[in-house]
């Protein structure tokens, strides 16, 4: 959570809200450059006279960067372009920390996931036209996985529109709704034509920004409209929100159900700020406790009362608990139960239904529409701290008869042949980097999603990231600088080489000196598609791809890195990447003929009309449909 969010109480001392408070405007020297206390209209040349600076007015685009800096933002990410080149001086002089990367995806994906690092929003700018549309399918994924992160472009002065303008940007180009309205996109999206509309946007960004969920807003700045002078500095005005809270009864409702039988904890992203009431409601009530893909990590993965991963790269034992030891009822916590959780698989259904607690209320009761839910709109760290208080009703109703079924464990032993099983990779992984250290990992879609997610154990909150909802290539291959930047620690991608070809950023971690580590499965191949293909009987079309050396690629761009052929260097290589102090890249070449733990995909596929050839008879890790 950035730091200019307080926690407080309401009047009555009961309903916990949150209090916005803005960092307030820092003063800006005459020449633009930064200056938190004083104002530099003299400097020293090079020969020791003093020189005088030219003196300018501040511009929109100046009253734009200290709003962010007053949002509580620190850094921005983005590529620079004629359109926006004075806003990017702007911000360029402020106290934002601003990174060029090389494409305007990667800069989307670097906020996100720097949000979910740290809690702190950031900004990507970009400029006009194809500036703006690069941006996109990143910033989808940010309102789909949860972030919060505004785009600043650049829009075609009035002038100019409708004139062919370079890059023209404008209803002639571009459909207005949906880039430059508030809608499916974006939470909130204006033009801003004149300053006088900076303190209204403020607010709503503000208020934007406190409340829980994704936020994705999208300020469009006309060229000429950036020069404008200011007639004075705009004030920025802080924002109070109440934080969303179930009332008594509804919490002894809960309470009610949970203690009709046996019930299971299924956790989802949303839960991932209350670890601490998960684990004392489990163990209150021996409740067993699952997670989907994007939960992982916020029940302990070791715990004895953890079942499995649901969903992609889930776990068969959460089918032998629900088939074993059924529950009554299931209580959900910030799960969206999607197809990437659950399949929408009817053997997930417990007799009795759902308690569903989303901070959305249009979630619950739509993955399944047929069972029996009980929908609470409630924060879910509030929902739980409620609950506890009542933990007598429930002490022990999800104590089951038996030992809970654990997720299936895979030992290998390391073999001197070549090439490198992924199972021996992701083993290599959980000793250096899970164990061995406080990095984030991400794992990009794909294979990497798949072994991941499947063979990884987490025992803390936060610490792992996939995307589920949009799941874009180059999420995590780019994602990875954004956690890195804004932790200033290691932060690890576990990507496919498809992804890596597709959109990286190992360019701008060498200018930042960013210390980002990719890890390459590197079987010169789309393989979930190659082995996708083969399990649904589908021939013909060709996955393949030149098998590229990353390691050169990554020294042609001044990182460094290692190539791995054998699965005795593994952890060697591994402990050289993390103790490098810059970015470095581990191209590790793997047995393509591995089966990634992804049949609960395909499955899918096939119960949405794919056709597909007869089921194999043994589950590699989720079962079929």
């Amino acid at each position: 959570m950035s730091q200019n969010y307080i926690q407080t109480t309401s009047n009555n001392g009961t309903q916990p809200y949150e209090v916005y408070q803005p960092s307030g405007c820092v003063k800006t020297a005459p020449n633009g450059r930064k200056s938190e206390s004083k104002e530099l209209a003299n400097e020293p040349s090079k020969t020791g006279s003093i020189v005088e600076q030219p003196q300018r007015s501040l511009t929109v685009a100046d009253a734009i960067a200290r709003m962010m800096e007053a949002l509580g933002i620190t850094h921005a990410y983005g590529v620079a372009g004629g359109a926006m080149a004075t806003l990017w001086g702007s911000l360029s002089n402020s106290l934002l920390e601003v990174l060029n990367v090389r494409h305007e995806s990667g800069a989307a994906f670097a906020g996100t996931e720097a949000y979910f690092a740290t809690g702190r929003p950031s900004v990507v700018f970009t400029t006009a036209g194809p500036g703006i549309t690069n941006a996109l399918t990143g910033l989808f994924a940010a309102r789909g996985e949860g972030a919060k992160v505004i785009l600043l472009s650049a829009y075609t002065s009035a002038p100019q529109r409708g004139k062919w303008a370079i890059q023209e940007t404008s209803s002639e180009t571009l459909p207005t709704d949906g880039i430059f309205t508030s809608g499916t996109l974006f939470n909130y999206a204006t033009t801003v034509e004149s300053a006088a509309q900076l303190p209204q946007i403020f607010r709503k960004l503000a208020l934007g920004l406190s409340q829980p969920g994704s936020f994705v807003a999208h300020l469009t700045i006309p060229t000429a409209v950036q020069t404008s002078p200011l007639d004075e500095i705009p004030t920025f005005q802080g924002v109070y929100c109440s934080k969303l809270a179930p009332s008594r009864e509804t919490i002894l409702q809960a309470a009610e159900l949970l203690s009709d039988g046996p019930f299971a904890i299924w956790l989802g992203f949303g839960a991932r700020h209350a670890a601490e009431e998960v684990r004392q409601l489990a163990e209150i009530t021996g409740a067993a406790v699952m997670c989907s893909p994007r939960g992982k990590g916020i029940f302990p993965e070791d715990h004895p009362q953890f079942v499995g991963v649901t969903g992609l790269g889930g776990h068969s034992s959460v089918f032998a608990y629900m088939q074993q030891q059924t529950p009554f009822r299931t209580l959900v916590l910030g799960s969206r139960l999607s197809e990437p959780t659950s399949f929408w698989n009817q053997a997930l259904v417990p007799p009795g239904g759902f308690v569903h607690v989303d901070i959305d209320p249009t979630v619950p009761g739509v993955a399944y529409s047929k069972a029996e839910t009980f929908a609470i709109q409630s924060d879910i760290k509030t929902f739980l701290q409620a609950l506890l208080q009542h933990k007598h009703l429930i002490a022990s109703a999800g104590i089951g008869a038996f030992e809970l079924p654990r997720p299936e464990k895979q030992a290998l032993e390391p073999s001197t042949d070549s090439p490198v099983r992924p199972e021996m990779l992701m083993q290599a992984i959980q000793k250096v980097i899970v164990e061995g250290s406080n990095a984030i990992v991400l794992a990009e879609c794909g294979n990497s999603f798949t072994w991941a997610t499947h063979l990884l154990r987490f025992g803390q909150p936060n610490r792992y990231r996939v995307s589920t909802g949009v799941g874009a290539m180059g999420h995590a291959v780019t994602g990875v600088i954004g956690s890195a930047l804004a932790t200033n620690s290691k932060s690890v991608a576990i990507v496919g080489d498809g992804a890596m070809l597709m959109n990286n950023e190992i360019s701008t971690a060498v200018k930042y000196q960013i210390p980002a580590v990719w890890i390459v499965l590197n079987d010169a191949r789309y393989n979930m598609c190659h082995q996708g293909m083969a399990m649904l009987g589908l021939t013909g079309a060709d996955p393949l791809i030149p098998e590229t050396d990353f390691v050169t690629v990554a020294r042609g761009m001044g990182a460094d890195g290692i190539r791995i052929n054998q699965e005795s260097d593994l952890e060697a290589a591994l402990e050289k990447a993390m103790a490098f102090p810059g970015p470095f890249v581990v191209d590790v070449i793997i047995d393509p003929d591995r089966r990634a733990p992804s049949k609960g995909r395909n499955a899918g596929l096939a119960a949405q009309g794919v056709k597909s050839a007869p089921a194999e008879k043994s589950a590699i890790s989720f079962p079929n449909i």
